[in-house]
């Protein structure tokens, strides 16, 4: 991206953000890779680096291990094992070691699940590859201290044979001598110490003439002489040349190890460039978090749709101060190419364009952006800014001069993938006259399809954008009853300066303010004024909307309640209906089966049984005695109903109602226990016991 002027970026605070970026890095090579940070214009590449940024900041709110542990920057010693003929010393190789061993755990942090679901990340391991021979020849040489093993060759683990054998040997021989020395009183406090490596004996400086060996010197106070015994010299020649010799065949298996893995020198910077830029994203990621940064939709397009979008470094500040950050909407395209902000100053016009620019350069960087995921961003080509007092004293340009040098680089660069951002618009010269050139330098802008935003005061620029296709008004609102600003941005209406407004708040004296209206031109001040009571309306329309919403809000949620009361009660009725259901249908089944035994019974019976009249009696039984009990129980109920029972006794001519099949009839006799009972046109005999007299009940239908 082409961006002017030199220090645009600076005036977005955008240094400020890689700041941040520098801190969350634990890798020279990942602070490195944010100092060369560039602004793309590529659709590709910005997508991948959202995309890997995005995927990482999953991983970590998902507090999920990824391993990023290694921090050190071996890049010079890599670089060294691939010049030939040099050597690798032990500690070196443990780095080495550790850098390959934590490339194996990245390889295989990525099974095939985690390929698929963090593909933009895998996609930084492609074209390179663990290489498992690094480690084990490394750990075939070099222990886990940086010390050269016994067994790294046969020759060195026969000459440290021989160290160890003839130092066991110093050893009884030099404690023998101390021994001898000590009881003749010759050591001095300290029995022993060294000498250019070599073991010597401590004795006081009068007896140094007793004791044969070779004089290694005396202290400083000249107390102690140094002497080493002389039974003990060839023992330390012997020592000192296995020692260099020791030394001469490490060298000799640290150079052949280094040749060894010496092609393996750019796989392993490969490594290091890996994890550098790992750490690189897992920094983009940290900050992401921080600010509760999003992948907005990305368009190769220039244009600009910011939902809920907040200034990052606000964000941030707010953040930690425990104050709230009104977000920005806004939409920049090629139907509304220009946006006007007018407000009252400190309202929050600047920080509104800022809003836009830092969150474009940080978007086209590979950053994620504060601003909802609906949000949409293109790819501008050129960025343009003129913020704040641009006077050069160097050049001696007076601040309106110094405006209208950038404006001239605007006009003449400017084309459809320009964005760019102006405040105060044509300040620092006479209104009248500064306000024509805004007029004229927004017209040509325009003409280019360059999108931008421009702050400013002047109410030409606020009419102008309601005449001009592609130029909008916005304002920030303020509150006039609290005289405070509100930093909302309502796009699409002009605002008032509240240059009075403001002047109340302050204190300035009344009589100053109304003397100062008075010097307003009429037409002026009423435009203003009528500026002034449109957004205190608007407010108050934007208030009974929410109230309205929130409402409806209320409403829906009430509505989906008793929707779910409804579906609970619907869903109960045909639990219960399928309950009764499957009860009938087991009911069903269960006398089907019992009746499919019983007829089997019978059959049984027919063929066993020489009663078959008795046969006969219980098949009727089976199939008509519930038929029968259906006859019983609809002639009871019309008896019930023309009857009713009572507690006379049985005599000749009463009526009597049968228990058992609850028919009436009439006692013809009387019989013991037993009476004649005429039912219908037959006489009966029935025990008394199964009779209950009865009368009719009147008006009763028969």
């Amino acid at each position: 991206m082409q961006v002017y002027p030199e220090n645009a970026l600076t005036q977005l605070e955008f240094d400020k953000i890689t700041a941040i970026l520098l801190n969350h890095c634990q890798t020279p090579i990942g602070k490195e890779l944010v100092e060369a940070m560039r602004i793309h214009t590529h659709q590709k590449y910005i997508q991948q680096a959202l995309s890997q940024t995005q995927e990482y900041k999953f991983i970590k709110i998902a507090s999920q291990y990824f391993p990023v542990d290694f921090v050190v920057d071996i890049r010079k010693d890599i670089k060294l094992l691939g010049i030939p003929g040099a050597q690798l010393v032990g500690e070196q190789w443990l780095l080495i070691r550790k850098l390959a061993d934590h490339m194996n755990q990245v390889f295989r942090w990525f099974d095939a699940e985690r390929k698929q679901a963090y593909s933009n990340l895998y996609h930084i391991l492609e074209g390179s590859y663990y290489e498992k021979q690094i480690i084990d020849s490394i750990d075939s040489i070099i222990d886990e201290r940086g010390n050269v093993k016994d067994n790294a060759s046969d020759d060195l683990l026969k000459i440290r044979g021989q160290l160890f054998k003839t130092r066991q040997t110093l050893r009884r021989v030099f404690e023998k001598v101390i021994a001898k020395l000590a009881k003749s009183g010759y050591t001095a406090d300290i029995d022993e110490s060294f000498s250019n490596g070599r073991r010597v004996v401590a004795v006081f400086s009068e007896y140094k003439r007793q004791v044969k060996g070779f004089f290694h010197g005396e202290s400083d106070s000249r107390k102690t002489a140094f002497i080493e015994p002389e039974e003990t010299i060839e023992l330390n020649n012997e020592i000192y040349e296995l020692e260099q010799e020791e030394q001469r065949e490490v060298q000799r298996i640290l150079r052949a190890l280094t040749a060894e893995l010496s092609p393996y020198s750019s796989l392993l910077l490969t490594y290091a460039n890996i994890v550098g830029t790992y750490d690189f994203i897992r920094a983009k990621a940290l900050l992401a978090i921080d600010m509760n940064g999003n992948m907005p939709q990305l368009h190769n397009k220039a244009s600009a749709h910011l939902i809920n979008a907040y200034h990052p470094l606000l964000f941030l500040y707010n953040k930690v101060s425990g104050k709230k950050t009104i977000p920005v909407n806004l939409q920049l395209d090629d139907e509304s190419r220009i946006l006007i902000i007018s407000g009252p100053n400190a309202g929050g016009k600047t920080v509104s364009m800022k809003t836009l620019g830092l969150n474009q350069v940080m978007m086209q960087s590979g950053l994620l952006v504060p601003m909802s995921e609906l949000s949409a961003m293109g790819i501008y080509k050129q960025l343009f800014i003129q913020l704040g007092d641009t006077q050069n004293l160097a050049f001696e340009l007076s601040t309106y001069s110094s405006h209208l040098m950038h404006m001239k680089h605007f006009i003449e660069n400017a084309n459809g993938k320009t964005l760019f951002f102006i405040d105060e618009l044509g300040s620092g010269s006479d209104p009248h006259l500064g306000g024509a050139f805004a007029e004229v330098i927004l017209e040509e802008l325009s003409h280019k399809h360059a999108q931008g935003i421009v702050t400013t005061h002047y109410l030409n620029l606020k009419v102008m954008a309601n005449h001009n296709k592609g130029i909008v008004n916005g304002a920030m609102q303020f509150d006039e009853v609290k005289l405070e600003p509100l930093y909302q941005l309502v796009i699409g209406k002009p605002g008032s300066s509240y240059t009075f407004a403001i002047a109340e708040r302050i204190g300035l004296p009344k009589n100053l303010i109304n003397r100062a209206r008075k010097l307003v031109d009429t037409h002026h001040f009423e435009l203003d004024k009528l500026l002034n009571r449109t957004e205190q309306d608007l407010q108050l329309v934007q208030q009974e909307r929410k109230e309205l919403n929130k409402k409806l809000k209320e409403n829906d949620a009430l509505k989906q309640s008793l929707q779910q009361i409804l579906d609970k009660e619907k869903h109960h009725q045909q639990i219960t209906l399928l309950k009764e259901q499957n009860r009938v249908a087991e009911e069903k089944f269960a006398y089907n089966k019992d009746m499919d035994r019983k007829l089997k019974q019978i059959a049984l019976d027919w063929k066993k049984s020489e009663k078959k009249e008795v046969v006969i009696k219980n098949l009727y039984n089976l199939l008509f005695k519930k038929n029968d009990a259906i006859v019983i129980n609809k002639l009871a109920k019309k008896v019930d109903k023309n009857f009713k029972e009572t507690n006379s006794p049985i005599v000749i001519g009463a009526k009597v109602k049968l228990k058992k099949n609850y028919q009436v009839g009439e006692v013809l006799e009387i019989k013991g226990k037993r009476a004649i009972v005429k039912v219908g046109q037959l006489p009966m005999n029935i025990d008394l016991i199964d009779l209950m007299t009865v009368e009719e009940i009147k008006n009763s239908k028969p």
